[in-house]
Parts: C-alpha cells; sequence; structure tokens
C-alpha cells in the first residue's frame, strides 16, 4: 500500500497485485538455470574451446596470406613507377612480417601473430608515407 488515506485501492486489491508482480519476478529467474559469469557463458554456441582455437589458427593464416599478396603486390607496383627505393623495400618488409604472423598462426600462436600483422600492417603503411 502506498500508506495514502485518499487511495481508493482496497487492501485486498493491493495484496493481489503485490502477488502478481511477486510471480512475475519469480517467473524470470526461473529462466535462467546458472549465473551468466560461469566459463561456459563465455564460449560460443559450439561450446568447443579446441574449435574456437581452429578458427583463430584459420583466421590468422587467410588474414597473413591475404596481407602478405596484398603487399607484395604493391611492392611492385612501386617498383615499376617513380618511387623512391625505400617505398618498395618498407611493403615487401610489411609482406614479410605478415607471411612470419601467418606462419605463426598456422602452429597456434595466434596473439603473436595477430601483433605480428598489425606491425606488419604499420610497416607498410609507413612505407607508403615516403611516396
Amino acid at each position: 500500500m502506498s500508506g495514502r488515506p485518499d487511495s481508493d485501492t482496497g487492501p485486498d486489491t493491493a495484496d493481489s497485485e503485490a502477488a502478481a508482480d511477486q510471480d512475475e519476478s519469480h517467473d524470470l529467474l526461473d529462466e535462467s538455470d546458472k549465473p551468466l559469469n560461469e566459463p561456459d557463458d563465455l564460449l560460443d554456441e559450439s561450446g568447443d574451446p579446441l574449435e574456437d582455437a581452429r578458427r583463430a589458427r584459420w583466421t590468422a593464416v587467410g588474414t597473413g596470406a591475404a596481407l602478405t599478396l596484398a603487399g607484395l603486390a604493391a611492392a611492385l607496383l612501386r617498383l615499376t613507377r617513380s618511387a623512391p627505393a625505400l617505398v618498395p623495400a618498407a611493403y615487401a618488409a610489411g609482406a614479410a612480417v605478415c607471411a612470419a604472423a601467418s606462419v605463426l598462426g598456422s602452429r597456434g600462436r595466434t596473439r603473436r601473430a595477430l601483433w605480428l600483422l598489425i606491425a606488419g600492417v604499420m610497416v607498410m603503411a609507413l612505407g607508403d608515407q615516403f611516396d
């Protein structure tokens, strides 16, 4: 009850409304069987940590290979034009770093592969600034 003297709801109505609110909150608690902070909730829908690791390895390998090819293509394009020698060298060096990241990713070192991919792209971007 609200405690106001001019309230037009009787004691029977107020008690039934409170009971209905309590039932709704109880139904919400019954929907979840376990707390949200269990490790199983952190996995994706497959629920298999080996599948997650496999997916991370393939992602690192694919990204490393794509960036390696892009860096080599950019180095070849810059060699054919009149650009300073530092530009194609930077693209080739960045491509080599991305290739190393691809190899590391295939061996399961995905965190190191990620950092090497970032470093390789940064070397390529730095080389592009000299053009």
